[in-house]
């Protein structure tokens, strides 16, 4: 599941943030061939704003041709928060789909090696599976008044991307409770399941200002 169906009012692109252009194609293009390249992915589901599903489905269908894709995919609108998109993906998928994969297409550069990883992961037995890389700064948690209460051991933490991978049954039922959190594994870890966090990488970075889209224009110039 691809969910693409933020505003990107931060970008100040005029459009949703999915369909800006990142050297001539929209973060949504880069991140379809990325999960279209997974060998595992047998259907995708985009979540897309409603005023663009024709312009996703025209671009699914170039993708494909592209890649020589025999995967199905099926765009459906987004909700009005992150997770009601996800809710909607979920009501879509073939029965057969026991192994759930949410991507932001805002991470459009992920590369199919960390897809590869969080399957591979869930296929050998965990329930919830997530990409994440070492922390570099010294974070410091603070109060409601902005003064310091702890500072964790940077060891310990992770600045988490996605793909994060899932059991069906489990990602359903963590939505069932409650689908408000900035991510799907936090929603299961309220479930009182374990989530494991394999190797990141630094180009799934998330297109959230146009830094970071200069950001990466720059990667995807320096990627072979």
């Amino acid at each position: 599941m691809v969910v693409a169906a933020g505003s990107g009012s931060r970008l100040g692109a005029g459009l949703p943030k999915a369909f800006v252009p990142l050297a001539g194609v929209p973060l949504l293009g880069h991140a379809l061939r990325e999960v279209l390249s997974c060998a595992a992915v047998a259907q995708v589901v985009l979540v897309v704003p409603d005023t663009h599903r024709a312009q996703a489905e025209e671009l699914t269908d170039g993708v494909c041709r592209e890649l020589g894709s025999g995967a199905t995919v099926t765009v459906v609108p987004g909700g009005a928060e992150r997770g009601d998109s996800v809710a909607a993906g979920l009501r879509v998928l073939g029965d057969d789909i026991d192994i759930v994969l949410v991507h932001d297409a805002a991470r459009c550069l992920t590369p199919v090696e960390v897809f590869d990883r969080v399957v591979d992961a869930v296929t050998a037995g965990a329930v919830a599976v997530v990409p994440g890389t070492a922390v570099v700064d010294t974070i410091k948690q603070v109060d409601g008044e902005g003064y310091v209460v702890g500072t964790p051991a940077r060891s310990g933490l992770r600045a988490v991307q996605t793909p994060q991978g899932f059991r069906r049954d489990v990602l359903e039922r963590a939505h069932a409770v409650s689908s408000d959190a900035t991510d799907d594994a936090g929603l299961v870890e309220r479930l009182g399941e374990r989530v494991l966090v394999v190797e990141g990488d630094p180009r799934a970075l998330k297109v959230t200002t146009r830094s970071d889209l200069e950001t990466a224009t720059r990667l995807l110039t320096e990627t072979p």
